[in-house]
């Protein structure tokens, strides 16, 4: 299981260090903020959506490795596809990263957002891996105002 640990540490800071799909995205159709007080996490989730799908998705904003390697994974794994597909999604890894961490993961179809199942140890990172997923939610739903983990 270490071996696993220390592969899905990799991937979070990979994605903090080279985070994908970071900056404004030009002809976004909405946009929807986030933020975490507890830590000062801050994220913007752009998206062009068209019909029933997330066609292009990006963020920008600063926080811990935790928080930007959520929104570089998000955005990685939600383009192209459909808002019911990624509701669906998010639904899988908020359980995820706030199931009892002394039950073992059922993540398989998580792909590499497994890698943040080792927060639910920590209840605070919790809210920086969820942010990015809050605020993705609140551009889906049309949201005008910002979301908070709060």
């Amino acid at each position: 299981m270490t071996d696993l640990a220390d592969l899905y540490q990799q991937v979070i800071l990979d994605h903090n260090r080279n985070p994908r799909n970071f900056g404004p995205l030009a002809g976004a159709t909405c946009q929807a903020q986030g933020h975490n007080p507890l830590c000062g996490d801050r994220v913007t989730v752009f998206a062009r959506v068209s019909g029933p799908t997330i066609e292009e998705v990006a963020f920008q904003g600063s926080g811990c490795a935790i928080s930007k390697a959520a929104a570089s994974m998000m955005t990685t794994l939600v383009k192209g596809r459909s808002v019911a597909e990624v509701e669906a999604l998010a639904t899988r890894f908020h359980s995820m990263v706030t199931s009892d961490p002394n039950v073992p993961v059922e993540a398989a179809d998580l792909g590499k957002l497994a890698a943040f199942a080792g927060v639910r140890a920590f209840p605070t990172r919790v809210k920086c891996a969820t942010l990015p997923w809050h605020a993705l939610r609140a551009v889906i739903r049309g949201a005008g105002e910002p979301v908070s983990t709060e």
